[in-house]
């Protein structure tokens, strides 16, 4: 238990001081891993300068959790998957769409244009994602 603390202490501590050497080296943006920590590390200094205990428990959880089983590679593989799976939807709403304008009814046409429009968003938010 004190190993795992010890070693949960330090994993945070590498994580803390590697992200800020490297944001501070780069003058890119972080990409994959780099940038998930980078993101969890702005959350857990927020909630520890709110005083939030249980947020920051959860975000020192998350981090730890990110350091040890993050790969640039399968953040890359999950990543795609979520375009790969929104392109899906974007492709089903279209369809959806001239189905119901070859039938004619202006209040589905209008719901399916919708609907098209936010798969499209989801679309455009995992490609960002995938770019990060």
């Amino acid at each position: 238990m004190v190993q795992q603390s010890i070693f949960t202490g330090l994993a945070l501590a590498s994580a803390l001081l590697g992200s800020a050497t490297f944001a501070a080296q780069a003058d890119t943006p972080l990409t994959g891993c780099a940038a998930k920590r980078q993101a969890i590390n702005v959350q857990l200094e927020e909630a520890r300068q709110h005083g939030n205990s249980r947020q920051q428990a959860g975000l020192e959880k998350a981090l730890s959790e990110v350091v040890a089983n993050c790969s640039d590679e399968s953040l890359r593989q999950e990543r795609q998957e979520q375009v790969r799976g929104a392109a899906q939807e974007v492709s089903e709403r279209e369809v959806d769409l001239r189905e119901a304008m070859a039938k004619g009814d202006a209040e589905k046409i209008a719901t399916r244009q919708a609907k098209l429009a936010e798969a499209r968003e989801e679309l455009k938010q995992a490609e960002d994602q995938l770019n990060r």
